[in-house]
């Protein structure tokens, strides 16, 4: 079995979100056997501010879906999206 590495888009419920909280959360939330390898953040619009986390996970059935699933989740996250997935 494989791995993949899937970028995900993760928008906060407000700009007034700590990033650095919610990074650690995102972290805290992830299913076993998956690791976030870094997170980049993007600036989105009126102060708000994505986060962008590349995540290694197994290549399974369902891959990402786990993450994406477990990361919506997640006090203080509006929105997750799969935004690119690749095999490494």
């Amino acid at each position: 079995m494989g791995k993949v590495a899937a970028q995900l888009k993760v928008m906060p419920q407000s700009p007034d979100i700590d990033l650095d909280e919610l990074q650690e959360r995102l972290e805290n939330a992830l299913p076993e056997g998956a690791k976030i390898s870094r997170t980049d953040r993007d600036d989105v619009a009126f102060g708000l501010v994505a986060l962008l986390p590349t995540v290694i996970v197994p290549d399974d059935a369902g891959g990402s879906d786990a993450v994406e699933e477990a990361f919506a989740e997640v006090e203080g996250v509006e929105s997750v999206k799969v935004e690119q997935v690749g095999r490494i």
